[in-house]
């Protein structure tokens, strides 16, 4: 990445949204409807979260995946 494009992220004239999000802490599992989509916190070992944003579809499709592994 230039110099150029470093410096449109910091200003916030980017199109990566991901620079301009706060940073999440450690905490539990979270899901929340936000908006139209659906967001999931998931805590990471070492610390931080991984923060998905997913369809009604693609959430209905990980519970299904997530229900055949589990039983």
């Amino acid at each position: 990445m230039g110099l150029s494009a470093v410096s449109e992220l910091v200003s916030g004239r980017g199109t990566s949204m991901a620079a301009m999000k706060p940073r999440t802490g450690d905490g539990p599992l979270e899901v929340t409807k936000e908006g139209r989509g659906i967001v999931m916190r998931v805590p990471l070992e070492g610390g931080g979260r991984l923060v998905v944003e997913l369809t009604p579809d693609e959430a209905d499709a990980l519970g299904d995946a997530l229900k055949k592994v589990v039983g």
